[in-house]
């Protein structure tokens, strides 16, 4: 099935023009079903309300239309974040009512899970491939939230990023791991990280991308998507259909749109992560999009002045483990086969490449946390400290401009060095 329709502007959409879109391709095609709309949380750029508002109208005539945040592992919003990350906030559409009902995802309740199936062994390995490693030599169940069964659709409305785990986010990822238990949550970022980033994040053919879309056959609803290319100031494009499809058109445009390539690396780069990242769970993708920019040996500052906490969901196990290259794991196997993969291939995410020889590590680079996270917690945790106070990135960038640069609004486009 190819896509039913795409919108794409080599600058800006219009706003007249995006809600025009999901009105004509939207209005009327459930009809009397019963539909799920699944939406990402407040990380990630996306116009919701605007999107969210023009789908509504769009889809009056449903029996039943509700919302599933797919928060993956992510803190669980409360009510007051819920209305607002839809635009519902002093609106007539109270969730509770017959018209609509918003739901957080909580990956750790098996209660709230229905299983699908299992990839097994060697379908895992043959998804990986080079990437497959004997840590992954097992059974992965295939589980979802329970509510989907309660309905005739599911509807993604996500936007595409390149992505450190998946390649470039957004499609089926909605549902593996962003509805999805613990085990295939576990299983993806794993694989991704035994991958490593520089082989995944950018590239649209991954095995995590793969792992995902085998998963995807077992889901007994059908789904279609809607994916939006969201850049500064707006989208550039809005894709809708087939979930594959869909998201595949998307994907080439993400390239094109959030892909920038640099013509050399720097000693010291200072990326600031937007400040919708609330905890270093998610603002480390200043991290993980612009480290190819830093020399070896070089220093790469993540400057989040607002960002106080590690990880609401993880951060006591990062707090046991720290940050660390993948060999230091792997090579020290028996010790931390216990703890989640997620965890794991986040704390080498983070970290970056690097050696562990003779009991030393050696990182490629030195990340320098500049945020309200303490000194002693950063020490703690293997990562180097910065006073945010003392920085002023412009400022910073002035005194060696040869040797330095600044990313401002990092997390969102990749940089690669063509060098």
């Amino acid at each position: 099935m190819s896509v039913e329709n795409s919108l794409i502007s080599p600058d800006i959409l219009s706003a007249t023009q995006v809600r025009e879109f999901v009105l004509a391709n939207l209005r009327g095609r459930f009809r009397r079903e019963r539909v799920l709309v699944l939406v990402p949380d407040q990380t990630r750029s996306l116009p919701l309300p605007a999107l969210f508002s023009a789908l509504t109208a769009a889809l009056e005539d449903t029996a039943r239309l509700d919302v599933l945040i797919a928060l993956g592992t992510h803190p669980p919003l409360s009510l007051p974040e819920q209305l607002k990350l839809l635009g519902l906030e002093g609106g007539s559409q109270e969730p509770g009512t017959p018209l609509i009902r918003i739901f957080n995802h909580t990956y750790g309740r098996p209660e709230g899970l229905v299983r699908l199936g299992e990839l097994s062994p060697a379908a895992v390995r043959d998804l990986a491939g080079e990437s497959w490693h004997p840590s992954l030599n097992h059974p992965v169940p295939v589980t979802v939230n329970r509510r989907i069964g309660e309905y005739d659709r599911l509807l993604i409305l996500g936007p595409v990023f390149p992505h450190e785990v998946v390649g470039f986010s957004g499609g089926w990822k909605y549902l593996f791991p962003g509805i999805s238990g613990p085990e295939m949550i576990n299983a993806t970022h794993w694989l991704g990280a035994l991958a490593g980033i520089p082989q995944i994040i950018g590239r649209r053919d991954t095995p995590v991308r793969r792992m995902i879309h085998r998963a995807a056959e077992l889901v007994p609803v059908p789904v279609s998507l809607l994916a939006p290319v969201v850049v500064e100031g707006g989208l550039a494009g809005l894709f809708y259909g087939n979930p594959e499809q869909a998201w595949a058109e998307a994907a080439d445009l993400s390239a094109r749109r959030h892909i920038r390539t640099a013509s050399r690396r720097y000693p010291e780069v200072l990326s600031r992560a937007q400040p919708r990242y609330d905890e270093l769970w998610t603002a480390a993708k200043a991290v993980y999009k612009v480290e190819q920019l830093v020399e070896d040996g070089g220093r790469l500052i993540l400057y989040a002045p607002e960002l106080a906490r590690i990880s609401e969901s993880h951060g006591g196990y990062l707090r046991r483990i720290g940050y660390h290259v993948m060999p230091y794991f792997l090579q020290q196997w028996d010790t931390y086969q216990e703890f989640p993969l997620a965890v794991l291939a986040h704390s080498t995410h983070l970290k970056g490449t690097g050696t562990y020889q003779d009991g030393r590590e050696r990182p490629r680079i030195d990340v320098v946390l500049a945020s309200r996270i303490p000194e002693e917690l950063c020490r703690e945790v293997n990562l180097g400290y910065h006073d945010p106070a003392d920085l002023d990135p412009t400022a910073w960038q002035d005194q060696a401009p040869e040797d330095r640069l600044v990313i401002p609004h990092a997390g969102e486009t990749l940089y690669r060095v063509d060098a």
